[in-house]
């Protein structure tokens, strides 16, 4: 195993954990559950299945406990899942116009889509 071991949800070093990942190994950060297809060097989402141990029976989960035989857990695979945006309602706002103010003569919002259209056919 080369690499940090980290945990697939939160990102969180588990290499001090006993190796081979025991199925009921887990996350001390967050207590997600590391004997997952996630963190597994077989895991690949492009394969079907998303595996690409053909022997493998298949796990609907790829977050879950799993008793897969061939899992093996790889720093390079290890990755934490996607931050949230930290600013999504104004990157809604900048994409469908929202935001822009109040439109003083009939009370709705100035560039708003959907008071255009309430505006056009009614409530």
């Amino acid at each position: 195993m080369t690499g940090q071991l980290v945990c697939w949800k939160c990102g969180a070093d588990v290499s001090r954990l006993p190796q081979p990942l025991g199925r009921r190994a887990e996350c001390d950060a967050c207590h997600a559950e590391l004997h997952v297809c996630r963190m597994c060097r077989h895991y690949d989402p492009g394969k079907a299945k998303q595996c690409r141990e053909t022997m493998a029976e298949e796990v609907k989960d790829k977050s879950r406990a799993n008793f897969c035989e061939w899992f093996q857990a790889l720093a390079a695979k290890c990755s934490p899942a996607s931050p949230p945006k930290k600013d999504s309602r104004h990157a809604l706002d900048a994409l469908f116009g929202g935001g822009a103010g109040m439109d003083s003569n009939s009370g709705t919002d100035k560039g708003n889509p959907r008071s255009d259209l309430d505006r056009l056919f009614g409530d």
